[in-house]
């Protein structure tokens, strides 16, 4: 068992009422001028931009807006946003809309107070000593990032390289600071109403897997947590059902809403050494291709599983048995783990996720790809990644040959 510190500062104001609060929410953390960061036509379209636009006018606080934010969110788009946060004299940033608003929010936060260039904060050359306060009002459950002390960035002017040459493609960077846990987070089920399946699935996947990733360790001594991971994973399997069914069940979307919080804000790792492998790995997926990130996670893990499950092989079982509801076979602990793992692969696919790369991409990867992100994923050969099994280079190229469909 890890000794272990928990920290989860962040208030949550949860229901359907929680957004009326969040101008003496931006006031009680010391907010005086707001950039508001939103994704596309989705946050105005629905109402929620105008809105709390409208009510942080009635609470008598400044603010300007910065839109654009895409999936796999973009260091150009946080670059403009420092400059207008500097231009401006903003002191305190919302984030309205999911993960990859959180996450460019957090990037402009660093970058605002940091005095080089924010993308070394994410190449791990500089570390940031002050940013500045950061708070979401959560659309798009999935990524945690509302409470989480990690954000993701694509640079995607950085090209990668492919038979001697270099093409677009874009490196894909995460960074881990406990100071840029949001001050609050506003989650309204309500909103999540009108997200597409496929969003909905990707992002019921990434929640899973920020659990699963906690959860797939040697640590096999803290049961408390164990027992909350499989509860959260059992319950965002059977809610994703009733969501997909019947979108606008308000009971099942908060589950869920909630769920992406608990997943990833530590709770499901104290005491336990976390991996984090799959998430590295689609990590490079995902700047290579621009695929979404949930997705990306379901076409990676099947192949991880089964080239790590050795080195653990009682926790794939408990997995299977406990979360997949596979029957435990004594005599075949191998086939049992192995058969939870095929019950995760229909389980993608119940949804609308892949199982593997070509699936998600729609074409075959080639050879030169696959080394590509291996480079990338070992930063130039020079690095490692997991925790259950320490991946080196050639660990990360046999899993995505594995993976590629």
């Amino acid at each position: 068992m890890k000794d272990f510190n928990y920290y989860a500062p962040t208030e949550v104001v949860f229901g359907e009422q929680s957004e009326e609060q969040v101008a003496a929410l931006v006031k009680k953390y010391g907010g005086t001028k707001v950039l508001v960061h939103y994704g596309g036509q989705s946050a105005q379209r629905s109402g929620l931009l105008d809105k709390i636009c409208g009510l942080l006018k009635e609470g008598g606080i400044e603010y300007i807006t910065l839109g654009g934010v895409v999936p796999n969110p973009r260091l150009s788009l946080a670059q403009k946003g420092i400059d207008l946060c500097r231009q401006k004299g903003v002191d305190f940033i919302l984030a309205v809309g999911g993960g990859s608003v959180i996450d460019s929010s957090k990037c402009i936060a660093y970058g605002v107070c940091f005095e080089g260039d924010v993308w070394d904060i994410y190449l791990g050359k500089a570390e940031p000593t002050t940013m500045l306060p950061v708070a979401s009002v959560l659309t798009i459950p999935a990524a945690g990032s509302e409470m989480s002390e990690a954000s993701v960035i694509t640079n995607a002017d950085a090209p990668r390289e492919s038979g001697g040459r270099l093409l677009p493609g874009g490196t894909k960077l995460g960074y881990s600071n406990d100071m840029s846990r949001p001050k609050f987070a506003i989650m309204n089920p309500r909103r999540t109403f009108t997200l597409p399946p496929y969003q909905t699935a990707a992002g019921v996947t990434d929640m899973m897997m920020h659990t699963m990733e906690r959860y797939f360790t040697k640590d096999d001594d803290m049961d408390l947590t164990t027992d909350l991971a499989e509860a959260v994973l059992r319950r965002m399997k059977a809610a994703v059902f009733d969501v997909l069914k019947n979108p606008e069940d308000y009971r099942q979307r908060a589950q869920i809403m909630w769920g992406g919080s608990v997943a990833h804000n530590g709770l499901t790792g104290c005491g336990v050494h976390d991996d984090w492998a799959t998430h590295q790995l689609e990590h490079e997926l995902s700047g290579m291709f621009d695929v979404t990130h949930g997705a990306g996670l379901a076409a990676i893990w099947p192949s991880w599983a089964r080239y790590v499950m050795h080195e653990n092989l009682s926790r794939f079982v408990r997995f299977a048995v406990n979360v997949m509801d596979v029957p435990n076979d004594f005599t075949d602990p191998e086939g049992t783990a192995l058969k939870g793992i095929e019950a995760m692969e229909r389980f993608y696919k119940a949804i609308g996720m892949p199982i593997n790369i070509k699936e998600l991409i729609g074409k075959e990867i080639t050879d030169e790809e696959i080394k590509e992100m291996t480079r990338k994923c070992s930063r130039d050969y020079t690095a490692t990644c997991g925790c259950l099994k320490v991946l080196k280079a050639e660990d990360m190229e046999i899993i995505y040959q594995m993976a590629r469909g």
